[in-house]
């Protein structure tokens, strides 16, 4: 039974034997004597073929697959083909999405530290003796210490960023 199913749902996946042992990493001389009953995969082996195969292992291990069986997997292969390419397409996407906010974080980020060097801390010209002007020149001094601490971590995250997502073509 096992080296009939295996045979069957190679077949049905469209794999020759050289393309099966390639995946599994054996000669296609291996695939040939499990497929003809004369010699059987271990236990590791055999859950690498139920993987490569995209079949349970007691499917393997049971009864033989018969056509209808076959046409049955067949469908159940299109559809899952149709999720995956969905899941892809998503996928793509959101690495999209992500990589140009990245870019607008990275250049953003960037125009805040142009900015904060044309004015120069103005902060330190401010009265300080005038309520409103404390507080503002406080905020704005509290702002810009903490950015300049956290803008090249944030431009090294962001060139990091920007490199992982871009597209590969």
């Amino acid at each position: 039974m096992l080296s009939k199913n295996i045979k069957t749902i190679r077949k049905m996946k469209g794999l020759s034997q050289e393309e099966l042992a390639v995946k599994l990493n054996v000669v296609r001389q291996t695939v040939s004597k499990w497929e003809n009953g004369l010699s059987v995969p271990d236990s590791d082996m055999l859950i690498c073929i139920s993987q490569q195969l995209e079949t349970p292992v007691c499917e393997l291990l049971g009864e033989t697959v018969s056509e209808s069986e076959a046409d049955d997997l067949k469908k159940l292969g299109q559809k899952l083909e149709l999720i995956n390419l969905q899941l892809a397409r998503k996928k793509a996407a959101a690495k999209k999405v992500a990589h140009w906010f990245f870019i607008i974080l990275f250049a953003v980020t960037l125009t805040a530290c142009c900015v904060l060097i044309v004015l120069n801390s103005p902060y330190l010209g401010w009265d300080f003796s005038d309520a409103e002007t404390a507080v503002m020149g406080t905020a704005f001094h509290a702002f810009e210490w903490l950015y300049i601490r956290l803008a090249p971590a944030i431009v090294i995250l962001t060139s990091i960023g920007i490199f992982l997502t871009r597209s590969k073509r």
